[in-house]
């Protein structure tokens, strides 16, 4: 996956059914630096197909969809997985309201790349699109906290790490990228890659966002404040 540059500008699909919040979002990202809207979706079917009509005219994809959960036709849930397997260069990250904490579980196994609350301010916005864009995840702290006390991964799972494994994930939720792991460790970068995926497989995980969490309810990490 070819991460943008310090400079380069970051494409962004914005995709809710209200279109008030949508022109609301478009408006944080018009005053943003390095970020522009590339498309706006009412719901993840439109979302996808808009994808696909760039794909197949071979034109570039949004670097990020910030995708809301409840919609008609297709909920934010399903057009995340479908946005992952098709479209990996895509990142999601979810747009929600703080009732929607139980449907974020689901779309953090589908393969969000983090969340921010429909009330975040412009800085949060950009903290989160630049966070997707360059592989790390971002989450809402009071969101992370209330999801960390949910996650239902054994702490056994944990317990069953190497004590590599554990050290890795302790960078994941630091927010350490693999090439950042691998220079930490003093290991090569694919080895990284391989630990992360051992550690997420023995987790019964689906993410590095949920590693996050993880981390934080087994006080490997202090939670975001």
């Amino acid at each position: 996956m070819t991460l943008p540059t310090e400079n380069s500008t970051i494409g962004v699909l914005v995709v809710d059914d209200h279109a008030v919040v949508r022109r609301g979002v478009v408006a944080y990202l018009d005053a943003l630096q390095n970020v522009e809207v590339a498309g706006e979706a009412a719901n993840g079917r439109e979302a996808v197909d808009l994808l696909e009509s760039l794909k197949v005219r071979q034109q570039p994809l949004p670097r990020v969809a910030l995708m809301d959960l409840m919609m008609p036709k297709m909920d934010g849930v399903e057009a995340t997985a479908e946005i992952v397997k098709r479209f990996p260069a895509v990142r999601v990250v979810i747009l929600t309201s703080f009732g929607e904490v139980e449907r974020i579980h689901a779309a953090l196994a589908n393969g969000a790349a983090g969340y921010l609350l429909k009330d975040a301010g412009p800085s949060e916005v950009a903290a989160a699109i630049h966070a997707a864009a360059n592989g790390d995840v971002y989450l809402d702290a009071a969101v992370a906290r209330r999801l960390a006390q949910k996650m239902r991964s054994p702490h056994s799972g944990v317990a069953g790490l190497t004590s590599r494994e554990r050290d890795v994930l302790v960078l994941i939720a630091e927010g350490r990228s693999n090439r950042e792991i691998a220079a930490k460790l003093v290991i090569s970068e694919r080895t990284a890659r391989t630990h992360v995926s051992n550690l997420l497989g023995k987790l019964g995980l689906h993410s590095r966002t949920q590693a996050v969490l993880v981390a934080m309810r087994e006080g490997l990490v202090d939670p975001p404040r």
